[in-house]
Formats: C-alpha cells, sequence, structure tokens
C-alpha cells in the first residue's frame, strides 16, 4: 500500500505506471453523487479514453440530470455485471462503502484499486492512494493528473475539471479556496470552460420539486445553542416525483446569522437517516461525521445513521453543539 504524501499536488509515480498499463479501468464514483463526483468521473473517464483505453464509468446512483452536459455523462452505468474490467479507480470516496454496491470485492479484489480523494477523513483503503486534503475537490486532483500525464487540456475536459470545483467550493466562496485554486480555474477557463453556464446550472438552477422540499423542510428549522438542522421526512417528498435529498438547503439555513453549524436529516426507505453537516470556519464537523461512520471535510461532512429520524436529529444536535460550544 502506498501513499500520496511524498509531494503535494503531484500523483505517486506508480500511480501514472497503473494508469499507463491498464487497458479497461473500471471508475467509481461515490454514492448520492455531487458535481465533484460526476465531474471527476468523466473527466477522469474522457482523459483515459482519449489516451486509447476503453474505460467503465460507474456509480450506484444514478447521476443527477443536472449534469447532463458533461462528458460521457451517458456511459455512466449502475451496474457492471458483465464487465470484467483489469483495474478500479475508486475518485472522491473517503471510504470503500462510499462506493456502495458497484465495488464487490469477490470480483474486483484481486485487482489493483486506486484511491483518489482529497477528503482528509479518508481511510486510505486501495493498494495506491492518492489523498490530497489540500486540494478543494477530486476535480482539482484531476487536473494535476492531466498535467504529469503530460496531457492537454481541451475544452471538454476543462467543463468537467472545472464543474467538481465549482460545485465544492459553492462558486469559490469556501475558505479554502487558495491563489493554487484560482491559478488551476484560470488555466480552466483559458482551455474554454464556461464558468458562468457551470455556475448557473449547478448552482443557480432548481427544480420546482426541490423547492417545494426546501419549503416543507424548512418548517422544520430548529436552532439551540449555534446548531441549526431540518428535517427531509418521506412523507415531505412523497408527492414529489422521486425526488430525495433537499440539495443546497444545509449551505442555507447555515446563512442565519446565530448559526455556526447546520444539519439537515433526511429519511430513507431503509430505517436509516442521511445527515449532512456545514459548518462556519474555525468548527469542524468531520470527526463527528467520522465518528458516526461516514466523513468529510471539517466544514462540510455527512454521514448515515440507523434509527428514527426524530431520534437520530436528537443524538446528532447534541454532538454538534458540542463542537458549536468550541471557542474558536
Amino acid at each position: 500500500m502506498t501513499d500520496s504524501s511524498h509531494h503535494p499536488f503531484t500523483p505517486p509515480p506508480e500511480l501514472l505506471d497503473a494508469l499507463s498499463s491498464a487497458r479497461r479501468p473500471l471508475l467509481i464514483a461515490h454514492i448520492s453523487p455531487d458535481g465533484d463526483a460526476i465531474g471527476s468521473l468523466t473527466a477522469l473517464g474522457y482523459l483515459l479514453y482519449r489516451m486509447g483505453k476503453d474505460p467503465i464509468l460507474a456509480c450506484q446512483d444514478k447521476a443527477p440530470a443536472t449534469f447532463n452536459f458533461l462528458p460521457f455523462y451517458d456511459r455512466i452505468v449502475q451496474n457492471v455485471d458483465s464487465e470484467r474490467p483489469d483495474l478500479v479507480i475508486s475518485l472522491d470516496s473517503s471510504d470503500p462503502t462510499r462506493m456502495g454496491g458497484i465495488y464487490e470485492e469477490e470480483r474486483f479484489g484481486d485487482l489493483p484499486l486506486i484511491v483518489i480523494d482529497h477528503h482528509v477523513t479518508n481511510v486510505y483503503f486501495g493498494d495506491i492512494n492518492w489523498v490530497d486534503p489540500q486540494c478543494v475537490a477530486t476535480d482539482q486532483m484531476i487536473y494535476y493528473l492531466t498535467k504529469a500525464l503530460n496531457e492537454p487540456l481541451d475544452e471538454t475536459l476543462a467543463t468537467a475539471l472545472l464543474t467538481g470545483i465549482v460545485t465544492d467550493t459553492r462558486g469559490f466562496r469556501t475558505y479554502n479556496v487558495t491563489p493554487a485554486v484560482m491559478h488551476v480555474t484560470g488555466e480552466l477557463i483559458d482551455a474554454g470552460a464556461p464558468l458562468a453556464m457551470i455556475t448557473e446550472r449547478t448552482l443557480d438552477t432548481r427544480s420546482m420539486a426541490l423547492i417545494t422540499l426546501w419549503g416543507r423542510a424548512l418548517d422544520t428549522v430548529e436552532l439551540a445553542d449555534g446548531v441549526i438542522s431540518a428535517m427531509n421526512t418521506l412523507a415531505m417528498r412523497k408527492d414529489l416525483g422521486g425526488i430525495i435529498r433537499a440539495e443546497g438547503l444545509v449551505s442555507f439555513i447555515l446563512s442565519a446569522q446565530e448559526a455556526k453549524i447546520a444539519a439537515v436529516f433526511t429519511e430513507m426507505p431503509d430505517g436509516k437517516v442521511e445527515c449532512s453537516f456545514r459548518a462556519r470556519r474555525g468548527y469542524d464537523v468531520s470527526q463527528i461525521a467520522l465518528n458516526l461512520g461516514g466523513g468529510g471535510h471539517p466544514p462540510a461532512a455527512g454521514c448515515t445513521v440507523e434509527g428514527e429520524i426524530h431520534a437520530v436529529r436528537r443524538m446528532v444536535v447534541e454532538m454538534l453543539k458540542e463542537e458549536a460550544k468550541k471557542k474558536k
């Protein structure tokens, strides 16, 4: 097992070797994919295809239609039953459970597993691990990979890469945006990535169903001791055409002046509750998520907890209140 501690922003040589020798790599984005998951999946898939390889792009959950402008979006599959890859690459996942049902140990356990991820809570579960929390997005890492492979940036690749950076930084508003991020962004725009279109499609466009769900969930908002939270129940969305997550709501409720930490609890049909956390600068929700079996970054993390939604909310909010008490 190797890691990427040798130098920031530089993929390990053995990763480059593994990519070069692979012919049929399986790329896996995490469950409930966001812009960085789909952006890095399609960017790396397109890059490898351009290098003459035959990549399989997979994600357990269907990619949101928001991202249907990305290359190879229509090639993303939900199962790989009949495929036999020669390499597995996990993208934007901090632990193996995030790959969902796509990664089957009995089928793929004998294949080399590469992990490319930027989450500080990554558990280094690959044979080759390139983990760089200094990067704001896994797509930023794929940009550096493109450079390391001496591959040119074109408009198609740049668009996919910039999508992950824009979405994971909420439009360059997170406190981990550095001059290095803006340098990469400038190069991607130079290569033809349409920043205004990406921002509009991914951050400023919502379905009426999502707006309706926000409205219902906002009725459940509570604020206490610096922690603001809301619930998204099965009943709230029963008539909304299959929508599940109230995307963006957790960041919205954190905008309350009195809030230090925000949480949204989503009731799932299997008796579990998805917990999504956001924190203002100086507070760390990643360790709470990690302790509950999830992961993420200090300002943005999540986990899935078994139990009834009201009980899960009470328990987790108490944990978050302890973090909110810490003087920063």
